[in-house]
């Protein structure tokens, strides 16, 4: 398959190597702006590639972001600088870096975190958000779920294991996925040895540093931020059906805490939506034919 993107590498102001897939408009299109997309914990660019496509279609240019020590970003010799805050100061620096005066985001599960703080520390970067199957409230059950697995270590695999580790940790949130939608997942989420074989694509450190009780105790601060968010520029909340992440009551009270948000509920998936699926990709749609 082509490559649908260019390499995007910026400086963090620690010093590290980040990088993007930066996805240009589609010839012809008049540009529109920049969407700035951020994956989940164990997540990185890859995982957008398929919103990209929607976007750039249209006229946007789609910058999808490897947060540090994931994928092609640079691992953090203190792995204290894994959190959100940080998180938050890297894309300050990616905006700076490409003179982008402001951005639509668009976060995922730890990317709506990110992007929370972000209008906390630098409000006048948001032209737009997507929060993506997260919020102020997560239950500590999912917590501990997602505890059971992420930054467990697992021995190098091939392709067909991978989709297999991927499918046993994944299909109660994917319960559609065919055999072929477990292998591109693993394909997004491992990446290949010298050897040939697969490992998964992050530092094992981005897990050591997250403590659930911080955002438990975080929430009255988390809920400032999204009505805040929420008070200046269009949000678009996006709920998985099945999710445990974000139960539809914080989606909902999310979604009341200004005309400027709405709610879209994609059916039949968990945590966390690809964005991809027709829901989710025209609400999105319909967000940014809002903005001038």
């Amino acid at each position: 398959m082509t490559q649908s993107y260019d390499d995007l590498y910026w400086s963090s102001n620690d010093g590290l190597r980040l990088h993007a897939r930066d996805h240009a408009p589609a010839a012809g299109q008049s540009p529109r702006g920049t969407v700035v997309c951020i994956p989940g914990l164990t997540r990185n660019a890859a995982d957008f590639d398929a919103l990209a496509e929607t976007l750039t279609a249209v006229g946007w240019r789609v910058l999808a972001v490897d947060l540090r020590g994931r994928a092609g970003s640079a691992r953090a010799p203190d792995p204290s600088s894994y959190n959100p805050r940080t998180y938050a100061d890297d894309m300050v620096a990616l905006l700076r870096s490409q003179n982008i005066a402001k951005a639509v985001f668009v976060g995922t599960s730890l990317g709506v975190l990110v992007t929370i703080t972000l209008a906390s520390r630098a409000p006048e970067l948001i032209a737009a958000a997507v929060l993506n199957d997260a919020g102020p409230k997560v239950p500590r059950e999912a917590l501990a779920r997602i505890g059971k697995y992420a930054g467990k270590p697992l021995p190098p695999m091939d392709l067909d294991q991978a989709a297999a580790y991927a499918e046993s940790i994944g299909k109660a949130s994917f319960p559609r996925f065919t055999a072929e939608d477990w292998r591109a997942m693993a394909s997004r989420s491992f990446r290949q040895r010298d050897d040939g074989l697969l490992e998964l694509d992050y530092d094992p450190a981005i897990i050591r540093t997250t403590r659930p009780w911080v955002l438990w105790l975080l929430r009255p601060v988390l809920w400032r931020a999204v009505r805040g968010l929420t008070s200046r520029v269009p949000v678009l909340v996006v709920r998985g059906a099945l999710s445990d992440i974000l139960p539809a009551d914080v989606a909902q009270q999310m979604a009341a805490t200004s005309p400027n948000a709405s709610l879209v509920v994609v059916p039949d998936v968990g945590h966390a939506p690809t964005l991809s699926e027709p829901e989710a990709r025209d609400a999105i749609l319909a967000l940014l034919g809002r903005l001038p």
